[in-house]
């Protein structure tokens, strides 16, 4: 008596199963991640108080489509891309900056 092969559907449901759990937990969350980033990006202001991806803590002097001017201290200013401005400078780390 011979055993029954699977079907299609049995073979490919650990795969389906594994695509699922990689969607909610690791794909799907990403995705908010970049509009909510997107959406901070495209309302951004002169004055605003920002976090660069390196670390730098600086206010937003001005603003093209592809780059931002940055103010690190008073005088000292610097030009990058938007993309690296990662997001708002929290009021944590504005109190270092102060001090």
């Amino acid at each position: 008596m011979q055993a029954a092969q699977p079907t299609m559907l049995e073979m490919f449901m650990p795969f389906i199963i594994v695509f699922g759990i990689m969607y909610f937990l690791m794909i799907r969350p990403q995705g908010k991640r970049q509009k909510l980033q997107d959406q901070f990006l495209k309302n951004l202001k002169r004055g605003d108080q920002v976090l660069t991806s390196s670390g730098i803590l600086a206010t937003v002097d001005g603003l093209t489509e592809q780059f931002v001017i940055l103010e690190i201290s008073e005088g000292v200013k610097v030009r990058m891309l938007k993309k690296q401005v990662a997001g708002p400078a929290s009021a944590a780390t504005q109190d270092v900056k102060k001090g």
